[in-house]
Formats: C-alpha cells, structure tokens, sequence
C-alpha cells in the first residue's frame, strides 16, 4: 500500500504525465511547448528544472514537497549560487509562468508580477561580475532580509544591519552572516576574504562586536559598528572577485 509520502498520491495528476516536467507543459497552455525542462530519473515527479535564454542565469529549479501537495521555485544567478528569487505555492499553472518567464529572460520584477508568489530576494543581476555590483546587490539582500524577519529581535537585527550599510567603510566591503552574526568580507562569493570582527544583535536588545565568542556589549547599534571600523584591518582596496 503506498505511503501518504508516496509522490504518486500527492501528486496523481504529476504521476499520470509520468514527470512534473511534462506535467508543466499543459499547465502552461502552450507556453512551455519550445522550452527545454527536464526532470531528473531518480524522482522525476518531484523535480524540474528549466533553463533561460540568459547566460547569467542558472536553470530554476522547481521541487515538490514529499509531504504536502505544493512546490517551491528558486532561481540562482551562476557565478555566486545565489538566489535571485524563490517561492512557494500549490498552483502548478501559476509554477509553469514562472518557467516560462524565467526562461525568456523576463525582468525580475515582471516575473514577480506574472506570479505574485514569487518573492524577490533583493539581489539583482549583475551579468558582468563587476565586484561593487554584486556588493551593493548583497547589501540589498541583507536589508530587505532584515525588514521581512518574522522574529521577536527584528528590529535590533535590522538596526544593526542598517547602521553598518551606513557607515561608507562597512558598505564597501561583502556583508555575509553566519547563524545572524554579521560579518564582511574583501572579496565576493563563491571564495569569501573574512576581514575585521563580527557583529551581533541579541535578543535582549544588546550590540555584540569581536572576535569568535570574545564579543563586546553596547546598548546600540552605532558603537558597535564604529568600533567595527576601528577594528578593521589598514590598508583595504577595493573590493575584488572571490575565486
């Protein structure tokens, strides 16, 4: 007796096609008919991927959930792996516009309009690599992460992330986090240059700033990152392409 994780009950429709890659072709009244998606053998009714006319983005991939009837989107730019845009929903024809417009090289915003699920992750494209693009595009990424965070410590978070893009000398360098530590770095992904200490912003509506577990406490974000800035090492260029 199959299983209630078994993708053929969840998924009837997707398994009568025999992948979601051919399932997408009707769904998507014609749209789909010249554009190349594919499901991988292994578990073809729960994976598709669909490739775009454009050199700067990656294939997006399309994944059914094992254990409720919906599907999540992600499409990635190439040179960082990073999400340009993502979603969720359980209306495979709203899925199968978004391939279509992923595919044709449609304006991210265009996509996010033809499927409302769709989520902008704030990054935008930046098709030469050009270091400072692609900092600037992260640093979007981080704010608009920071305003959207369903937690209790979203505003020290987003105080903090806002005060550091603030300061000019934070904002030159790539923000990443790490377990919602802030940390920069001289070089972009995929290979990060770790430089300067972390930042922290706790539940208790405390600053941290230091080094590993080593970290110093203020009552705000502002003395946290200018002694950041003072923390960073001397002699910084600018910001160059990691790997």
């Amino acid at each position: 007796m199959a299983s209630p994780a078994d993708p053929a009950v969840l998924y009837p429709d997707i398994a009568a096609h025999g992948s979601l890659a051919a399932a997408l072709r009707p769904e998507a009244e014609g749209c789909l008919a010249a554009v190349p998606v594919t499901s991988p053998g292994s578990a073809p009714l729960l994976h598709a991927t669909v490739a775009s006319t454009l050199p700067h983005r990656e294939p997006l991939r399309i994944m059914a959930w094992s254990r409720k009837r919906q599907w999540s989107i992600r499409g990635t730019e190439p040179f960082q792996s990073m999400a340009l845009i993502d979603g969720e929903t359980d209306d495979l024809a709203a899925v199968a516009r978004v391939a279509r417009a992923w595919h044709e090289g449609e304006a991210l915003d265009d996509i996010r309009w033809a499927a409302p699920f769709v989520h902008l992750t704030g990054r935008f494209e930046v098709p030469d690599h050009d270091p400072a693009r692609l900092t600037e595009s992260e640093w979007q990424c981080l704010r608009q992460e920071a305003g959207e965070l369903g937690y209790a410590w979203q505003e020290t978070y987003q105080a903090l992330i806002e005060a550091a893009h603030a300061e000019p000398v934070l904002r030159a360098l790539y923000p990443f986090t790490s377990h919602w530590a802030l940390r920069f770095s001289s070089t972009t992904r995929p290979r990060l240059t770790v430089v300067g200490p972390l930042l922290t912003a706790d539940s208790d509506g405390r600053y941290g700033v230091g080094v590993g577990e080593d970290l110093d406490r203020f009552a705000t974000a502002h003395e946290v990152v200018a002694l950041a800035v003072r923390q960073l090492p001397s002699g910084l260029g600018p910001i160059t392409l990691g790997g």
